[in-house]
């Protein structure tokens, strides 16, 4: 179980995070949605050690992570996809697959993976992680490699950007297949998406840095797909790209 316990972030003298506490249990697929600008890539960035908190704890497994290193947490369980995936020079795409898995696996198994985000594995097993990797593909490489990563906690930082429909609709079945295969595991993603926050179990509502509203997909939900209503003037956007 990951909690965040009175969180506070200031970047250049402003607030960006107020006072937030929440809990994300495990087994659970939790969507964490709002405008832009409320939060939510900084609480992913604060989840992975990628920022320090000014104040508040974390804690995950009951362990308090909050002063430990990325490696660490990758360590202890939590991955973390970017919105920019990163490029790793000198490494092939299986290579990436198989040290994120830990094991050494077979072709097999390194195709379906492939398979899963849309790429034909002949294609690009041997193929260097460098500059001559779309974006869109380096996204779909990432996400296979987090699916063979089998990690006690994912978060998947708006993983819709830069991916094509098509890539969109099969990340749905990606994140599904993941819940429901990796067992005692938990997912966030970070997402403005309707058909994301549909398959989630439960949806935490940022706006201007606090949560507004966390609980059961069916009670958030109808918050933000109702045009009339004020709580913070969250409209979801209808499928495809942001």
């Amino acid at each position: 179980m990951l909690e965040l316990k009175n969180i506070y972030f200031f970047r250049d003298n402003k607030q960006i995070l107020n006072n937030i506490s929440l809990k994300i249990d495990n087994s659970k697929l939790i969507a964490i949605t709002g405008p832009n600008g409320s939060g939510k890539s900084t609480i992913a960035k604060i989840i992975m050690g990628i920022l320090k908190p000014d104040s508040g704890c974390i804690l995950f497994n009951g362990q308090d992570i909050t002063n430990i290193s990325i490696t660490q947490r990758a360590k202890l369980g939590i991955g973390f996809a970017f919105q920019q995936p990163v490029k790793f020079k000198g490494l092939t795409v299986k290579d990436l697959i198989e040290l994120s898995s830990g094991n050494t696996i077979n072709l097999g198994e390194a195709c379906n993976y492939l398979s899963d985000v849309g790429l034909c594995a002949k294609d690009y097993l041997n193929r260097e992680l460098s500059s001559s990797l779309s974006g869109g593909e380096l996204k779909r490489i990432e996400i296979a490699m987090l699916a063979a990563k089998k990690s006690k906690l994912t978060i998947f930082d708006e993983p819709e950007a830069g991916i094509d429909l098509w890539s969109f609709n099969s990340l749905i079945n990606i994140f599904e297949k993941m819940h429901k295969q990796i067992k005692n595991s938990s997912i966030v993603i970070i997402s403005h998406q309707e058909k994301i926050l549909n398959i989630a179990d439960e949806i935490i509502l940022l706006s201007d840095g606090e949560v507004k509203a966390m609980g059961k997909k069916e009670n958030v939900l109808p918050l933000l797909l109702n045009s009339t209503s004020k709580p913070c003037k969250v409209m979801v956007e209808k499928g495809g790209n942001k």
